[in-house]
């Protein structure tokens, strides 16, 4: 895989590589305190940078740990990942160095040269400036009423014209609707089906539309697809869903089948259509062409966090394996109000 610089055949090193990851993760999963998906970024994170240094753990250096941060911020990758690699990196290496484990002696026997700790110090500060991917910023709640608007403008406007869009149109104001009122992502919206509305004991008050089941989450190598149930908390939203589904939807062609968003041929709209009306709305009101559908997804963490939700309820909301990426968004409102 690597060459390793020493008289050791590539398939040694490689299998001591594979028994440290192995027993790293063994080691942590024994402590009873990590999440199967953490195990699972960690090592992740430690092969991606093995393959980035192109060399095993007792050659690498803090050169090459500076050079892989330098291409993760050119290449935009979020903060919150950023830090998450680098902190699962130092603790790799501190398994590697601690001389309760075997690898100082091991790697110096068979190798010639030993582990140390690369990760250096002080590059918090260096990350505390840096803000990732700005397609992940939230939509301040002035964009989002602008770009719902419009949506609803565009449904007029076809009918107007005669044009034989104009259910597209109003299908594709209820789908922005929907990502925002209920914090989805662009693949969740997509799989929704019409019987993911559900009764829920919080919100009596909107019936059957109460909560919405979401089974298309993003997934973790490893594990089975998540899912999650969403309380419904803008009846606004689900006044569109009733308008869409009462009246719209039946005049699709293949309206049995159990998608809620269809198209013209009677299929499923996918992510890559919903991607491309929304790049449309977007240029045509000229707002930040760095905006995605995702920044309507990061508005709603943002938007209930601003207006006093508990950050765990809005984490169990939007489906987050961990508390920070939720209060990650909250200062990205913070940033951009």
């Amino acid at each position: 895989m690597y060459g390793d610089g020493s008289a050791a055949e590539p398939s040694e090193a490689e299998a001591v590589f594979e028994t440290m990851l192995e027993e790293w993760s063994r080691q942590q999963g024994d402590t009873g305190r990590f999440e199967s998906s953490t195990l699972i970024f960690r090592e992740q994170a430690v092969r991606r940078f093995a393959a980035f240094a192109a060399a095993y753990p007792w050659q690498w250096s803090p050169g090459h740990v500076d050079g892989w941060i330098d291409d993760l911020m050119e290449r935009r990758r979020a903060q919150l990942t950023v830090r998450g690699y680098r902190t699962a990196l130092r603790l790799f290496c501190d398994y590697l160095t601690s001389p309760h484990n075997r690898w100082l002696t091991e790697c110096a026997s068979r190798f010639g040269r030993v582990p140390a700790q690369v990760v250096p110090d002080g590059e918090e500060a260096r990350l505390a400036g840096y803000r990732g991917d700005p397609a992940r910023r939230p939509m301040t709640r002035k964009e989002v009423q602008l770009f719902l608007d419009h949506a609803d403008d565009q449904v007029e406007v076809a009918l107007s014209r005669g044009h034989k869009g104009a259910l597209a149109r109003y299908r594709d104001a209820a789908v922005f609707k929907v990502i925002y009122a209920w914090g989805l992502r662009c693949s969740e919206a997509s799989g929704l089906d019409v019987l993911d509305f559900h009764p829920h004991a919080d919100t009596p008050e909107l019936g059957r539309f109460g909560s919405l089941s979401v089974r298309s989450g993003r997934r973790i190598r490893g594990l089975p697809p998540p899912r999650r149930t969403v309380v419904s908390l803008m009846p606004w939203a689900v006044e569109a869903v009733e308008d869409y589904l009462g009246h719209v939807r039946p005049r699709y062609r293949g309206n049995h089948q159990h998608a809620l968003w269809l198209t013209e041929r009677g299929g499923r709209l996918r992510t890559r259509e919903i991607e491309e009306r929304f790049a449309a709305y977007r240029d045509a009101l000229d707002l930040d062409k760095a905006l995605t559908p995702h920044c309507m997804r990061s508005a709603y963490m943002a938007h209930l966090l601003e207006d006093g939700a508990d950050l765990t309820y809005v984490q169990e909301q939007v489906g987050h394996r961990f508390a920070t990426t939720t209060a990650t968004c909250a200062r990205s409102a913070e940033e951009t109000a």
